[in-house]
């Protein structure tokens, strides 16, 4: 199996990855993939929280499988941001507000170069994670909370409940 072709593949099909930044656990993302290379987008007010990204050097990108949902391949990205106003700039703009489902012309490329962090993602050459040989993922632990706790049935006036409830 070709690892760089797979990874091309997978991010052709899938719109969403989860960048992972340790010690954070993985969070989604929405981007864009051109010319092999991911670009994202976060910072600024209703744009994907991506805390640390904009500081760090390279993260793990895990794509998800188009046909099932789940891990398909994880690779290592080195980070950097695509300034403002430079041509590689220019030449994304485009792709990105059209890909952005909820862009309005008031957080375009405009809003993005004042209060927005345009990250570039460009494959290392190293897979984590191939189909068939994944690691145990911090992204499939349960979180704690009180939510989770079991309550009782309510009651119901008059009803005995299904066969299948009791």
């Amino acid at each position: 199996m070709d690892a760089a072709a797979t990874l091309d593949e997978a991010m052709k099909k899938s719109s969403l990855v989860w960048i992972g930044l340790p010690p954070e656990r993985p969070r989604p993302a929405w981007y864009v993939w051109l010319k092999g290379v991911a670009y994202v987008l976060t910072g600024g007010e209703g744009e994907q929280p991506l805390p640390g990204l904009p500081e760090a050097s390279s993260a793990e990108v895990t794509v998800r499988s188009k046909d099932k949902g789940g891990r398909l391949i994880t690779w290592t990205a080195d980070v950097a941001e695509v300034e403002p106003g430079s041509p590689e700039w220019e030449e994304l703009m485009p792709h990105l507000f059209k890909a952005r489902l909820n862009a309005s012309p008031e957080r375009g490329p405009a809003y993005w170069a004042r209060e927005s962090y345009l990250m570039r993602l460009t494959p290392d050459g190293t897979h984590p994670e191939l189909p068939g040989a994944y690691r145990d993922s911090p992204a499939v632990r349960t979180v704690e909370t009180p939510a989770t706790n079991r309550t009782a049935r309510p009651f119901m006036v008059g009803g005995r409940g299904r066969p299948a409830d009791r």
